[in-house]
């Protein structure tokens, strides 16, 4: 039988974090599609409803990024080590992880990357994680902001083009993250078990296979 090291890679308020914006981001995107397709999608009830929610979402998930920011650069000061490819991971490691993915995983091969507590993430995921995280949900949450309050901040979205750019914008980043959604959960069943990455998103520990 394989023996397993365990790691303690995910402290508790990662964990609370990831999973709190886990469902503010599936919420948003359900209710999203309800608000973007009304005629096709109805699964909040009124129109009013889904938009009512989708702002509520889009609040709780902004706070979550303002503590996640908070940790990691106030409290861990881990924020450039984690997220940041070096000069190695992205003259090699990219290219060596992304064989790992699509060939030498489905031959049984061991993942070239090994995490510890200051390098969680394989090269393409910190290429992956700090376009989300550092760009593109920012954009999100502040076209988000700006629709919400198109009243009081209505000559500053005439500045940026008027609503309609500003919606359309929005809907693209939103597709970005929809995307990213559904390759999150696959590449979450990578592990040297399909559940290895989820279970350590619970309790912390990850398990690596000895190589």
């Amino acid at each position: 039988m394989a023996q397993h090291n365990k790691i303690y890679l995910n402290p508790t308020p990662v964990r609370i974090w990831h999973w709190l914006n886990a469902l503010g981001i599936v919420t948003l995107t359900l209710t999203g599609i309800q608000i973007r397709w009304p005629e096709f999608m109805n699964i909040f009830g009124t129109y009013k409803a889904a938009i009512s929610l989708h702002n509520t979402a889009g609040i709780v998930v902004s706070a979550s990024y303002i503590l996640w920011i908070i940790y990691y650069i106030f409290v861990t000061g881990t924020l450039l080590k984690i997220y940041v490819p070096t000069a190695e991971d992205l003259k090699h490691g990219l290219f060596r992880q992304a064989i790992f993915y699509f060939f030498f995983y489905f031959f049984g091969k061991p993942n070239p990357h090994t995490p510890t507590p200051d390098n969680k993430f394989n090269p393409l995921q910190k290429v992956t994680y700090l376009m989300i995280m550092l760009l593109l949900l920012p954009l999100v949450i502040f076209s988000g902001f700006l629709i919400m309050n198109i009243g009081p901040l209505r000559e500053v979205i005439i500045t940026m083009g008027g609503l309609k750019l500003l919606d359309g914008f929005h809907y693209l980043i939103a597709c970005c993250f929809t995307a990213f959604l559904f390759i999150h959960v696959y590449l979450a069943t990578l592990g040297h078990t399909p559940f290895a990455h989820t279970k350590s998103m619970w309790t912390g520990w990850e398990e690596e296979e000895e190589k």
